[in-house]
């Protein structure tokens, strides 16, 4: 009988791919594990670490829903870029809110949330050697969506706009090979910096000029404050011309969990898209499509509402947080306020250790600046998710988490 290898001393090698290998440590793994821990032992976390809306969608959208889900035919494979319909009430929506005309049949393309069309349309754009220029502070998956498409990321300082183009034109002017995509996010999370329509303008003239395309994600267009209205790129002339936006119904909707979203704009990109998703997915559920359908054909008022209903949650966190002696701006738009914490406790401890501090000792959770790049560092991002009072109630919590440690100092 043939001898069998011995294999006791040598377990067998898992070798993952060289992308998964280039990927860092999640930075929000140790404040996510604590926050865990401290819900299974029945601890009160006020959560505003990620932008994860707790608001439901109308009540007719959900009673759609339902009645879809029991219509047999809908339970089959769906067409992997969206049923005519949606896409045909996502070209109205565009045409009504920002005077945008769009063929449904070629220029709109439905996913699964912003997120994933976002990061299927990196895979269609960019291979090895190719470079994509990325706002900083950067949402994680600006930059590793590129990564993963084995792209080159270029991090570029976004919060002052003008700023933010004059760089880009000098890095298409000197660099070679030139940036293959411009990624832009306004308003931008995390920083919730905002700009005007002429910004786009500018953008198009620019990859006009040297020749690259543009993905706007638009994730937090329909949640603005106090009269600002965010400008789509595509209402630029010549932009479907050079690049896409994308869009989510997660947010204005409230429809976060059914995951789905918008990729509109330039046909070749969404053809390429499209290329892309028909070898990864069957589509989206049916069901959840023709309620989205009612969404978008009846629901206008929701946005309207929500948007002042976060509004009025920004408030109350700016407003207190600025009482216990915080600097940081009121935003004019996205589910999120960006703070500077006190300088005091910048000199001492990193926005990692300082969130980790404030959940173990204030039972709140928040996402650390640092988290979104070396840009972020200094800053705390909180989401507007919880209620008022809830809200109220982290801000009380936060304060006497820092008197205290002060007072023990």
């Amino acid at each position: 009988m043939q001898n069998e290898p011995n294999t006791a001393q040598t377990p067998f090698r898992i070798d993952v791919a060289d992308r998964v290998k280039r990927l860092p440590p999640y930075l929000f793994g140790k404040i996510n594990a604590l926050k865990y821990q401290k819900r299974r032992a029945g601890v009160d976390v006020i959560d505003l670490g990620m932008g994860n809306p707790t608001d439901v969608p109308d009540p007719m959208v959900i009673d759609k829903l339902c009645e879809a889900a029991r219509d047999e035919r809908n339970h089959r494979y769906s067409v992997s870029n969206g049923l005519h319909n949606l896409r045909r009430e996502v070209s109205l929506r565009y045409a009504k809110r920002h005077g945008v005309q769009l063929d449904p049949e070629s220029e709109v393309l439905a996913g699964l949330g912003s997120k994933e069309l976002f990061s299927h349309m990196c895979l269609a754009l960019l291979g090895p050697g190719d470079t994509a220029v990325v706002p900083a502070p950067s949402f994680p998956i600006h930059v590793y969506a590129v990564a993963l498409a084995s792209g080159n990321v270029i991090s570029l300082d976004c919060t002052r706009p003008d700023r933010f183009l004059a760089n880009v034109a000098e890095m298409a002017e000197h660099l070679y090979p030139r940036p293959k995509v411009l990624i832009i996010n306004y308003p931008h999370n995390p920083t919730t910096t905002v700009i005007e329509r002429d910004f786009f303008v500018d953008v198009v003239a620019l990859a006009k000029k040297h020749g690259f395309m543009v993905i706007h994600d638009f994730a937090y267009g329909d949640v603005c404050f106090d009269g600002y209205q965010a400008p789509s790129f595509l209402s630029v002339p010549g932009a479907k011309d050079v690049g896409v936006e994308t869009t989510t119904m997660s947010k204005g909707y409230n429809m976060a969990g059914w995951r789905l979203g918008f990729c509109a704009g330039n046909a070749e990109m969404v053809r390429a898209l499209a290329t892309i998703k028909g070898y990864y997915d069957y589509g989206i559920f049916q069901a959840v499509q023709i309620a989205a359908i009612i969404a978008l054909r009846h629901c206008d008022d929701l946005v309207g509402r929500q948007a002042l209903e976060y509004q009025k949650r920004r408030d109350v966190l700016v407003d207190g947080l600025r009482r216990i002696g915080w600097e940081l701006e009121s935003p004019k738009a996205s589910m999120f306020v960006w703070a500077k914490y006190p300088a005091e406790w910048r000199q001492r401890l990193g926005s990692i250790d300082f969130a980790m501090k404030l959940l173990e000792e204030a039972e709140v959770a928040v996402s650390p600046g640092r988290g979104f790049g070396e840009l972020g560092e200094g800053y705390l991002r909180l989401a507007l998710v919880e209620n008022e009072h809830r809200l109220r109630q982290a801000v009380r919590q936060i304060g006497r988490c820092l008197r205290g440690e002060k007072a023990a100092g």
